[in-house]
């Protein structure tokens, strides 16, 4: 959460105007017509209704209505010379804005939005609620960002297991450098009894203990040869004499798949793994066959901070396999529902911009429940009036109940709300977001 918003209610988590207020505005005041938080709420509405370039969140603002751009806080001039902001004036604000800035908005959104909506699911449930949050770490690149005199663009993202949510993102040079920005990635989020998951070109030793130390974190992380001796040991332990603890197998796509876990204490006392903090060594073995062709195996090994009584094997069996899920359920839809790869804007800080977008529009969707984004955005494209941001109630029919939406009228009592729908059946499944 933005430290100077303080500590907000459930009713005003929804309100996203707050943390895009916290973005500064990079453009001179002279000659300003709108402002940088309407500018980027006509964005965020945009790639919820499935924009994918500068020119279609453009038109998104060219189709929507008044009253909806009204709400959005869109200025209208009296002689109707400007209605929307136009791509060039979008272009410039994305190529300029502080995109370290834009994501600490979003991602402390997409957390409030998470919280709320995870202790929602685990009221009912209490021996739910005990499960420790698990958050994934990975990059990614933005193919289409690359230039012949610039490499392509590279991101590394909190990403939260289960309800897919960016918590954070930074920028980093290339793909070589995601081990220097572990740390700052996650120094501003609560991280105390977290699980936190990344593969094996994270296992660097100082982030490991800078981790379980100072933020008070555990991890799960794979062992590969880049730590020849860590791995070395977790090989040669006894896995033929261990039984397997938990099986989990699944078909589609024309695969079969199974994966066994096996988990072996370490003591300290009997020399312990050259990792630090390691307490539970994890042999995972998978076997895949593929429609026509022969049956692969392989194993893989992890280290993880939790004891055996905090998690057992099929907690960590979930988590490992989350992990990979994060390029399902995060950068899969990126690419292929949003063409991320295949965007070609590299001015600036707008690639990144882009991409912070696109994680604010699959987190909000995933919390009100979506489980197809692409279907959800494809509704949402055809009438953005109605499954887009719209009236806090549906209903709204008359002028004076528009009038009472705007906060024109005596009930409307000074606020005016917006609604994210989740396009299923034009029904409405979002908080409101006061403007």
């Amino acid at each position: 959460m933005l430290v100077k918003l303080g500590p907000l209610d459930a009713g005003r988590i929804a309100d996203l105007r707050l943390y895009f207020d916290s973005v500064p505005d990079p453009r001179s005041r002279r000659g300003r017509w709108y402002s940088l938080t309407s500018v980027l709420l006509v964005c965020a509405c945009a790639v919820v209704s499935g924009a994918r370039s500068i020119d279609e969140l453009a038109e998104w603002g060219q189709r929507a209505s008044h009253a909806l751009l009204t709400v959005i806080g869109i200025r209208r001039h009296v002689l109707g010379w400007r209605r929307t902001p136009s791509p060039a004036t979008i272009g410039r604000v994305l190529g300029a804005v502080d995109g370290d800035a834009l994501d600490r908005a979003v991602g402390a959104y997409l957390a409030d939005r998470h919280r709320a909506a995870t202790e929602l699911a685990q009221a009912p449930s209490p021996s739910a609620s005990g499960r420790p949050r698990v958050i994934a770490v990975d990059g990614k690149a933005l193919r289409g960002s690359a230039r012949l005199t610039a490499t392509r663009r590279h991101l590394l993202s909190a990403v939260t297991h289960g309800t897919v949510v960016t918590l954070a993102q930074v920028e980093v040079g290339a793909k070589t450098n995601e081990t220097t920005h572990f740390q700052p990635l996650l120094a501003p989020l609560d991280l105390a009894g977290t699980v936190v998951t990344f593969d094996a070109l994270h296992s660097v030793k100082a982030n490991i203990s800078w981790l379980v130390e100072t933020k008070n974190a555990h991890y799960i992380t794979v062992i590969k040869t880049n730590q020849p001796t860590t791995h070395h040991q977790l090989a040669t332990l006894p896995w033929r004499d261990i039984p397997v603890q938990h099986t989990a197998s699944a078909s589609g796509h024309g695969r079969r798949e199974s994966r066994s876990i096996k988990t072996c204490g370490i003591a300290d006392q009997l020399g312990g793994i050259a990792f630090p903090h390691a307490r539970l060594a994890i042999r995972v073995h998978r076997r895949r066959k593929q429609t026509g062709k022969r049956e692969t195996r392989e194993s893989v090994y992890a280290v993880t901070s939790l004891d055996a009584h905090q998690a057992g094997p099929a907690d960590l069996a979930t988590a490992i396999r989350g992990h990979w899920g994060v390029e399902n359920s995060s950068h899969h839809i990126r690419d292929v529902t949003f063409a991320e790869d295949a965007s070609t804007v590299h001015a600036g800080t707008t690639p990144r911009a882009m991409a912070t977008l696109r994680n604010l529009a699959i987190g909000v969707l995933k919390t009100l429940g979506a489980d197809n984004i692409a279907k959800t955005t494809r509704r949402s494209a055809t009438n953005p009036n109605e499954h887009s941001p719209s009236w806090a109630s549906p209903t709204i029919r008359t002028p004076t109940e528009l009038d009472q939406a705007l906060g024109k009228g005596p009930a409307a009592g000074g606020r005016r709300a917006l609604m994210i729908s989740d396009g299923q059946a034009g029904s409405f499944r979002g908080a409101s977001a006061t403007v």
